[in-house]
């Protein structure tokens, strides 16, 4: 039986993972959730799943929780205090970080310390502080078991294969709800058109990044630290089809492909349970209903955050942390209808034009340099707007 503590369970990869617990109840238990604000749903999975605890990290949720809810077998905590509490006395066996953004880098940090394996969906966490991480990962000699389906596509594909042999890593991209339309029509795209990705039910940043590339973008930044290879063995292709989930090719020109349906229980089940494989209740793919399966190469012109990711990632520092601090706070400018689709690329480009990089080795410079870089984006825009 593996314990697990899961933060955000209440968003599309914590459910995801709550399903995958519910269909292996002899395999994994789930002693902690954790959620920011859907008190609500933490509700319904606090009676379904009976954990020990449940953790709320939103004070005005917490405090309704309160008020509505009592469970006699759950204990009900608030923030960072409390998550770390039974990081440390919870029995935990594994650390699924689901949540979405950079505030899931200093909880994947401390889980790393008190030395739980983590299942990792959080791509921020390697994109901010990539190099102290993995670091951290080493040092303490704990799993790192990645749960993006891109991912966990190229692990399955390394497992008995040796590092020095691998030539390139292929990341697949379906290419987002905006692939074939016309560059000239992209200032008229809205929230509600951009958050209808074709092949995947995700949260609504992490539709929004797909839809401006910039997904694949941090998760070619992810890679790096995942799998230590240069940046110039690090490929993104279009496959719009989303079936084959990432490639690997090796020193002899031959190349390695996990496929399956688009479904992210698949590579978080096979996170929880490596290295074994377990039944799992998912589509089935059916290779003569599959009509092709097609490639393309990115269009950078038309989708700039991906060209972003890599400058950042090339020029190392705090790059990547300020492109990251920089595009949570546009999306969330564009969810809310202050700027534009095109604007997000744009105005992350600024800041990555002004900052001044710095060479940082502890956490609270990352934190501090993302605090930075959210005010001058939102004085940017505020400015703009005017």
């Amino acid at each position: 039986m593996k314990n697990i503590l899961l933060l955000g369970s209440t968003g599309s990869i914590g459910k995801s993972t709550l399903d995958v617990v519910s269909q292996n109840p002899d395999e994994f238990k789930v002693r902690t959730l954790v959620t920011n604000t859907n008190i609500s749903l933490l509700a319904d999975q606090i009676i379904q799943y009976k954990p020990d605890s449940a953790i709320i990290f939103d004070y005005t949720a917490y405090c309704e929780f309160e008020i509505k809810y009592s469970f006699n077998d759950t204990h009900i905590g608030f923030g960072n205090d409390a998550l770390y509490h039974v990081m440390k006395n919870g029995g935990h066996d594994i650390f699924v970080n689901a949540f979405v953004g950079f505030a899931g880098l200093e909880p994947t940090a401390r889980a790393i310390d008190i030395g739980l394996d983590i299942a990792l969906a959080n791509k921020e966490t390697l994109v901010v502080a990539g190099e102290l991480i993995m670091k951290l990962i080493s040092q303490n000699n704990i799993s790192l078991l990645p749960i993006d389906s891109e991912h966990s596509a190229i692990w399955q594909c390394l497992v008995g294969e040796e590092q020095n042999e691998v030539k390139r890593i292929i990341l697949t991209a379906s290419g987002g709800p905006f692939r074939t339309k016309n560059i000239a029509e992209f200032s008229e795209i809205k929230p509600e058109e951009a958050l209808r990705h074709p092949n995947w039910d995700m949260g609504a940043k992490i539709t929004i990044d797909s839809a401006t590339m910039m997904n694949k973008g941090l998760e070619v930044i992810e890679a790096y630290w995942l799998y230590n290879v240069p940046l110039s063995q690090i490929e993104v292709v279009i496959h719009p089809q989303s079936i084959i989930h990432s490639m690997v090719e090796f020193t002899d020109n031959s190349i390695k492909a996990q496929l399956g349906m688009p479904d992210m229980r698949i590579p978080i089940q096979y996170a929880l349970s490596y290295p074994r494989r377990l039944e799992l209740d998912v589509p089935v793919m059916d290779f003569k209903k599959i009509q092709s399966l097609t490639f393309e190469s990115p269009d950078t012109e038309k989708f700039p955050c991906l060209k972003l990711a890599y400058q950042a990632l090339e020029n190392g520092r705090t790059y990547p942390a300020v492109l990251n601090a920089a595009n949570e706070v546009v999306v969330a400018a564009f969810l809310e209808h202050k700027i534009k689709f095109l604007d997000i690329p744009a105005y992350i480009d600024q800041m990555l034009q002004i900052h001044d990089p710095v060479a940082v080795k502890e956490l609270y410079e990352y934190i501090e340099v993302d605090k930075i870089t959210r005010i001058k984006t939102e004085e940017m825009i505020k400015l703009k707007q005017k």
